[in-house]
């Protein structure tokens, strides 16, 4: 394989685009875009330099990034075997946070050098493609992790290996740290409104911000405070009381305040077992 090895992108989506404009900044060729929707792939290969190209058509470049969704990946996968594409030296790794390489197997058995290479960030529409510092956990065949190591240093990502058992629950810890944080502070914001707060992000902000920052800096007993560490059991009680006004958040503070309980600093842990018992019973 050449030294600055080409490269495709399968997939448009927030990550794909990110992932090729990437890539053209570091200086990689991307030389194909592959997409189901001719105008997005077309609109994403004309920034990047690379010609445009349908699911299934031949694919020329050394290393082939599948940028879909998990549930897609294996089709795809078939697809891109059943295409003319000489597989045999060349590379394949899908972004899957939770799947292994296993999920390329239909490629494998083209002769194909299969892995997977999950960037541990958050992707939406106004993500600037920079990956700079973003953990990238890759596994896979030898040829397809050493490919893989390679494009990520390039990218200035932190690359580290992992066991493809491991994987579900890495990608899990990843759904803790943002989309299941999104979804509590979605929660935040709802009981906020039902405070008749106008602006409930604009209240959060410092908290949040302060918090992510004493976590980080600390870890999880450092940047544990509130009524549960206090041992604040009358204040708990209020609160489950007034949450029955907002649909489900009584369930999910019931949920969140049980794990601080058991894994976290706090006084009157039986006592606050109690009262939040007594919910989980009704």
């Amino acid at each position: 394989m050449k030294t600055k090895p080409t490269m495709a992108v399968v997939g448009t989506g927030n990550l794909g685009r990110v992932l090729a404009l990437a890539l053209k900044a570091a200086g990689l060729r991307v030389q194909e875009v592959v997409s189901r929707e001719p105008r997005r792939a077309t609109s994403l290969a004309k920034r990047v330099g690379a010609q445009a190209t349908r699911l299934g058509d031949p694919l020329t470049a050394d290393v082939v990034w599948i940028c879909v969704p998990d549930d897609a990946i294996a089709e795809v996968a078939q697809k891109l075997a059943k295409s003319k594409t000489a597989w045999r030296g060349k590379v394949v790794l899908h972004t899957s946070g939770a799947l292994s390489s296993r999920e390329l197997a239909p490629l494998k058995q083209k002769g194909a050098a299969v892995g997977s290479a999950h960037p541990m960030n958050t992707f939406v529409k106004t993500s600037r493609p920079d990956l700079r510092g973003v953990p990238f956990a890759i596994e896979g065949d030898a040829a397809a992790v050493r490919a893989a190591s390679a494009a990520g240093k390039a990218l200035g990502m932190d690359v580290f290996r992992i066991q493809p058992a491991n994987k579900v629950l890495y990608h899990a810890m990843g759904a803790f740290t943002s989309p299941l944080l999104v979804s509590t502070l979605y929660a935040g914001e709802r009981v906020g409104q039902a405070a008749g707060i106008r602006e409930p992000r604009a209240v959060m902000r410092r908290i949040l911000r302060e918090t992510i920052e004493n976590f980080l800096r600390g870890g999880s007993a450092a940047a544990f405070s509130g009524p549960i560490r206090r041992g604040d059991l009358k204040t708990v009680q209020r609160h489950l009381r007034e949450l029955r006004k907002v649909q489900g958040t009584e369930t999910i503070y019931k949920v969140l305040a049980i794990q601080a309980v058991h894994g976290l600093p706090g006084k009157e842990k039986k006592a606050m077992m109690k009262v939040l018992g007594k919910v989980a019973s009704r």
